[in-house]
């Protein structure tokens, strides 16, 4: 296993110096930057190749994560959306190939945050899996892994648990496509995490890791010596990703609904020690 965490750690926009960001994290000890996808559309040739360099120069792997807009659906029941989605998904595939990222993760079979306006979850069902269908064969010819995170019922209708992922991936039927779970999500969704881990040997592509409050792992109460036993089990060697999210207000708290500071008032360097402690612990916890 690969530990890595995303870049809005320390902050609360969607936004990053990705250069420093980089440097940051690879100090710390992790072996993996999992960016916004989105932003590889907005960095020219020259941004991208020197990213590129830099995170080679790092030894640090790059994960792409997004939840694309509502005029990006790929499920919607507009066939124009579904096919700017789908382009959409292909084009940042494209950058991702240029940067070596090779992890395509997040609510990418539809759009994230969801307003809930459409409830019919057999149209949307059908509607996603044929457009996964179609971005996992593209992700396949630029070597792209398109992980599908199964996220909880406030944030979407169509995956919510990981039997429900496991079903979506086998209509797929692309090798490219897999699941992301998410363990603040299976806290809310899974009748047992440990179980339903270890029900996804051969789908689990990634993992997000965070306490039932978001916090960073070993801050709460989930078993997650458990839980890296069951990864232990099926083999998994992927990616494990931090999406902590402690700070309040900026488009991350919206969206992410943090209402209240979580971090204790941490300063940045405060900030970095208890990502550092986190990082430790769970590796202890996952490599046994």
């Amino acid at each position: 296993m690969k530990f890595g965490t995303l870049y809005s750690y320390w902050g609360n926009e969607w936004s990053c110096d990705y250069r420093r960001t980089a440097k940051k994290i690879k100090e710390i000890g992790f072996d993996i930057i999992e960016i916004g996808a989105g932003h590889l559309l907005e960095m020219s040739d020259r941004q991208l190749r020197e990213f590129r360099a830099l995170t080679k120069d790092l030894d640090l792997a790059v994960s792409s994560n997004i939840g694309p807009a509502k005029e990006y659906d790929v499920a919607s029941a507009n066939p124009e959306i579904r096919k700017k989605g789908i382009s959409y998904l292909c084009r940042i595939m494209e950058k991702m190939d240029a940067v070596d990222s090779r992890n395509l993760v997040g609510v990418t079979y539809t759009y994230w945050p969801n307003d809930f306006s459409d409830l019919d979850k057999h149209s949307l069902w059908e509607r996603a899996v044929s457009s996964v269908r179609q971005t996992g064969r593209f992700a396949d010819s630029v070597g792209v892994d398109i992980c599908l995170e199964v996220v909880n019922r406030f944030e979407t209708l169509i995956l919510n648990t990981a039997e429900e992922g496991i079903r979506f991936c086998d209509e797929v039927g692309e090798k490219r496509v897999k699941l992301l779970l998410d363990t603040f999500h299976m806290n809310i969704e899974e009748d047992n995490i440990c179980e339903s881990l270890s029900r996804c040997s051969g789908y689990l592509g990634a993992l997000h890791v965070g306490e039932a409050n978001r916090k960073l792992p070993g801050m709460g109460s989930l078993p997650w010596k458990e839980i890296g036993q069951v990864l232990r089990g099926i083999g998994f060697d992927g990616n494990v990703v931090m999406e902590p999210f402690m700070l309040s207000g900026g488009a991350v708290g919206r969206d992410i609904k943090v209402w209240r500071d979580l971090s204790g008032n941490a300063s940045p360097e405060e900030m970095d020690k208890l990502i550092g402690q986190s990082l430790h612990f769970l590796k202890k916890s996952f490599e046994g």
